[in-house]
């Protein structure tokens, strides 16, 4: 994979920050979409743009085999059983609420355990506080290692005959830690508890089986993998699906309508009420296919080394701290310079031309687990290069004689 080669598909990166060439490391939070992504958006917008489902005419037909199409992409892309086990949504929040709100508040009862982490993003933590609170259900967290990783001992110490979800991201959107998400499944079933994973961090890095990983629900966003804002969605196995009452009603999801009654449309269209996400699920049909064109395994190891090569040269830095692992790391490094603030750090960079993250990134609980308050995160992708982590290291230098570090 030409890092450098890829920069040109993406007319994003194609200028200048504050008189520097935009480095952009600022990609667990949003990547930048390539052409073929924004062409995939416009032409249907000039072309196909109508109604799906709905109508017999033309535009209608053209825009709902665009639709559906590109949902047999992502259910080819998660290797689904069927493309019936693949929802249409918003992204990860919606994937995990849908999941929380229409599965979890029917089926926990009081003293059923909610399993997780302290290291989720609140998307994948809040849900579940809320639905332990409508059920009385207890929930309950593994404990880390002092670099962000799981033991399995640990797993299975905290999973119980009594657990009824086990959630947990994939790849920690702070630590950048890759969690043994098919063993900790394996421990789930084996307790009879189901498996939700958060994959917001692994769909952009690196191939994900949901057969082989043997999860019962799995969500993502599109916009973190070169696709547009707005869209994702939540994978579930089918009988669990089938079983969920939607959180959502309105049009497009019924079967037939009572005055004092309403049936609900088959999988899957009963979880996507009203006019769904049609141009987003098109960009995200070409996201899928732009990713499969480069090879996500190829993807995965060019973010797993640039993660190494910026834990290296960051670590040449005095007074700098890094967080998380120092191997079996995803795409990101999450660090603080000495006693200044994340937001300083990342004002300073952006005079560069630098683009990075500072802040709570969504874990606040995870943030009190470090005992800070915030931290700055530069998280790579396809198109970044060792060149960028240079930059980067050169400008936190500059960043330290700034405030007489």
């Amino acid at each position: 994979m030409d890092a450098r080669a890829l920069r040109s598909e993406f007319p994003i990166l194609d200028q200048e920050i504050n008189g520097h060439p935009l480095v952009y490391l600022d990609n667990a939070a949003t990547s930048q979409k390539p052409r073929s992504v924004i062409d995939a958006v416009k032409r249907y917008y000039e072309l196909d743009n109508a109604n799906v489902h709905r109508g017999v005419h033309t535009l209608g037909s053209r825009a709902t085999d665009a639709y559906e199409g590109a949902r047999e992409k992502v259910a080819r892309f998660l290797n689904a059983a069927s493309a019936r086990e693949i929802i249409f949504n918003r992204g990860t929040t919606t994937g995990l609420n849908t999941v929380a709100g229409g599965y979890a508040r029917q089926q926990l009862r009081e003293g059923d355990e909610i399993v997780v982490t302290q290291s989720e993003h609140h998307s994948n933590l809040i849900p579940w506080q809320q639905a332990a609170k409508a059920t009385g259900a207890t929930l309950k967290f593994i404990p880390l290692q002092e670099d962000g990783s799981l033991k399995l001992s640990d797993v299975e110490e905290t999973i119980t005959e009594r657990t009824r979800i086990v959630s947990i991201a994939y790849v920690s959107n702070v630590m950048g830690t890759v969690h043994p998400v098919k063993e900790i499944a394996a421990i789930a079933h084996k307790n009879g508890a189901i498996m939700v994973v958060d994959g917001a961090q692994s769909s952009p890095h690196m191939k994900v089986d949901v057969r082989d990983l043997d999860v019962d629900f799995y969500a993502f966003s599109g916009h973190k993998m070169c696709g547009p804002t707005g869209i994702g969605a939540l994978y579930g196995k089918t009988a669990l699906l089938e079983k969920m009452e939607p959180i959502e009603f309105g049009g497009e999801m019924i079967d037939f309508v009572e005055l004092y009654d309403s049936s609900w449309k088959e999988l899957p269209w009963k979880f996507e009420g009203g006019t769904p996400i049609i141009a987003g699920a098109v960009g995200l049909g070409a996201a899928i296919d732009f990713l499969e064109s480069i090879g996500l395994d190829e993807i995965d190891r060019h973010g797993r080394e640039l993660s190494r090569y910026a834990y290296g040269r960051l670590s040449e830095i005095e007074g700098i701290a890094i967080y998380g692992p120092s191997g079996n790391r995803s795409g990101l490094v999450t660090f603080n310079l000495g006693d200044v603030h994340p937001h300083d750090v990342a004002t300073v960079l952006d005079t560069e031309g630098i683009a990075i993250r500072a802040g709570h990134h969504c874990c606040q609980p995870l943030m009190r687990w470090l005992k800070v308050s915030a931290t700055a995160r530069a998280s790579f992708y396809l198109y970044n290069t060792e060149e960028d982590v240079d930059r980067l290291v050169d400008a936190l230098v500059k960043t330290k004689e700034f405030f007489q570090l």
